[in-house]
């Protein structure tokens, strides 16, 4: 990337952004936080709409009353208004239903001559209590029990005086009879309910507010993108920073020096510039880049993890589903997908996984759960390039899975090697390079004395060499610098760290394995389901028929999301952790005339 910072007169600036967005390939740097008082404003016009439009969601659509139709900030008003005095009325509800809940068991009281009686001395005291309780303060006072239920007894007390007679019981306070509550309750209750269809025919507004809303968003957008400026010389000059690839180097200069009074300064984009990241890879690898961007692109001064994941996902995804039929399946099916609006850039994707599955369908001997390896008219000589049974005494695609594991974590060490050699230079990644050179050194020296080139006692001491020679690394030599025992401590720490979870995560492989016998397994069941309601013919055909197409199509659909699922996460987890993947860039939007 080029990093280029232009300055102009303020005044020139809606012009400069226009020819600007003509030219397609430049990035203006924008902020995530609000530019000015402006923006803020907008931002938060924006916010309060998107806020209503959620609000009135939730109601049913009505009929808009037409005297508040007219704008959306007269809608925006009345439903805050709205959701004031529904909250204030659920609230009295809430407490009308307490008074109740309290009184229920007090039944009909005529509180006028209970005041009458007060005035003339005497006094009624209410209080509940347990029945034990109850049974040892009975005799005490003169009485009355109103209930009784469940244990608890509710009674009045009559008294001369107006204290509590009582200390050892909460006095109730009761302040009004429950037909009154009863009345409260029933005219809230309708309160809500004709809130609630004020609401409902507000939503019919909705049209409105989301109109309102995209005109805020849009003109947010285009603000933005001249807001990025910074004012200098007392605000007569905008300066602005903006980002394009390097090779667009040559007609940018010659549209940028045919801008009248734009000053223009050209230099190389660096790491902390933070440039956006634009991908350059082939038309087999780009298909992954939508993979690539679910977890993050990569800093301006990584590595583009598109080619391994394109290698490997692909892989992986064959893995899981197994079968050279279910590959068939998937690849005319994408010439189906380019129909579908909204997912036709999908299609080459699914049609190049289709034709992985079919190839790795074949090698594990495997179409439409059927196993080729015993099918009597395929040559021995073909059968013989496909995966064997058995590998030393286990299941070869167990074996396969594990295999491959190691390939794929040996490789994201090896870049990880490579990207830290060339951003911190070797004396900063000695550590980096000891691992290396023993895991991945064990696993070539191990692979050739497996294929018998050397001997066992050989291999056993190019083993122990290459851990002498790593440990120095590992350990005293970590950091340049630093105390050789805290070194010492630190790559300790890392040994462990690094043997628990590098047992961890090959052993994560085996979920390639696991998916495809799980698929297997399931349409070998649908295979023998047909072929047992096949019989001896006739109309057994037609259940046949049924069992297996929709028994196969059930098993696709779970196949492909497993292998879908799984492959990413060895992608995601495993080769990034390892490989020290950092997701730090962002994605290479230029300011074009449509924007």
């Amino acid at each position: 990337m080029t990093k280029y910072s232009f300055i102009l007169l303020s005044q020139d600036k809606d012009k400069f952004i226009e020819e600007l967005s003509a030219l397609g390939v430049v990035d203006i740097t924008r902020s995530s936080k609000a530019i000015d008082e402006k923006s803020t404003a907008m931002i938060a016009e924006a916010d309060s709409i998107k806020k209503c439009i959620s609000t009135l969601n939730r109601y049913a659509e009505g009929i808009i009353p037409p005297e508040i139709a007219s704008s959306a900030s007269e809608i925006i008003t009345a439903t805050n208004s709205l959701l004031e005095r529904l909250t204030a009325t659920k609230a009295n509800i809430a407490a009308i239903n307490k008074e109740i809940k309290i009184r229920q068991m007090w039944g009909e009281a005529d509180f006028e001559k209970i005041a009458s009686l007060k005035e003339q001395g005497c006094h009624f005291h209410f209080y509940s209590c347990s029945d034990k309780k109850f049974k040892s303060i009975e005799g005490d006072f003169p009485c009355e029990v109103i209930a009784e239920e469940k244990g608890k007894v509710w009674f009045v007390v009559v008294s001369s005086s107006p204290e509590n007679p009582l200390p050892s019981l909460q006095e109730i306070i009761l302040e009004g009879d429950i037909r009154q509550s009863e009345a409260k309750l029933e005219t809230e209750t309708q309160n809500e309910v004709d809130i609630l269809l004020e609401l409902h025919n507000l939503s019919a507004g909705r049209g409105i507010l989301e109109a309102a809303y995209e005109d805020v968003i849009g003109n947010l957008d285009l603000y933005l993108a001249s807001a990025t400026e910074q004012n200098a010389a007392e605000g007569l000059l905008s300066v602005y920073v903006g980002f394009a690839p390097s090779a667009e180097d040559k007609r940018l200069e010659t549209s940028l020096n045919a801008i009248e009074g734009v000053y223009c300064i050209k230099e190389k984009a660096l790491a902390q510039d933070n440039p956006p990241i634009k991908l350059k890879n082939n038309g087999f690898v780009s298909m992954f880049e939508r993979l690539t961007d679910m977890y993050g692109r990569p800093a301006y001064d990584g590595f583009d993890p598109t080619i391994f994941i394109s290698i490997f996902f692909l892989l992986f995804f064959a893995l899981c589903m197994g079968d050279a039929g279910y590959g068939i399946v998937l690849f005319i099916g994408s010439f189906f997908l380019k129909k579908v609006k909204g997912f036709a850039s999908l299609a080459p994707l699914v049609g190049t996984l289709g034709v992985g599955t079919f190839v790795v369908g074949l090698f594990l001997h495997t179409f439409f759960s059927i196993d080729l390896l015993g099918v009597s008219w395929i040559p021995d000589c073909v059968k013989a390039c496909m995966l064997p049974a058995k590998i030393a005494g286990y299941d070869g695609a167990m074996i396969l899975s594990l295999i491959i594991g190691i390939i794929h974590l040996s490789l994201a060490m090896i870049v990880k090697t490579i990207y830290a050699t060339k951003n911190l230079g070797f004396r900063r990644s000695v550590s980096v390079w000891g691992w290396t050179v023993f895991l991945v050194g064990t696993v070539i020296v191990l692979t050739i004395a497996l294929a018998g080139v050397i001997e066992t006692e050989i291999c056993k001491w190019i083993i122990i060499g290459l851990g002498i020679v790593a440990a120095f690394g590992i350990f005293p030599f970590r950091t340049p610098g630093q105390n050789p025992l805290k070194n010492i401590g630190a790559g300790l720490w890392e040994t462990y760290n690094t043997a628990t979870g590098l047992l961890g995560d090959i052993l994560s492989y085996l979920r390639l394995y696991a998916l495809g016998l799980a698929g297997g397994m399931l349409g070998f069941a649908f295979n023998d389901l047909a072929k047992m309601a096949l019989g001896d013919g006739g109309f057994g055909w037609i259940a046949f028929i049924l069992i297996a197409v929709v028994g196969h199509v059930l098993n696709i659909a779970m196949a492909v999301l497993g292998a879908f699922v799984h492959p990413l996460r060895l992608n995601f987890l495993e080769f990034f952790k390892n490989s020290g993947y950092s997701a730090d860039g962002s994605k290479y939007k230029p300011l074009t005339q449509k924007k």
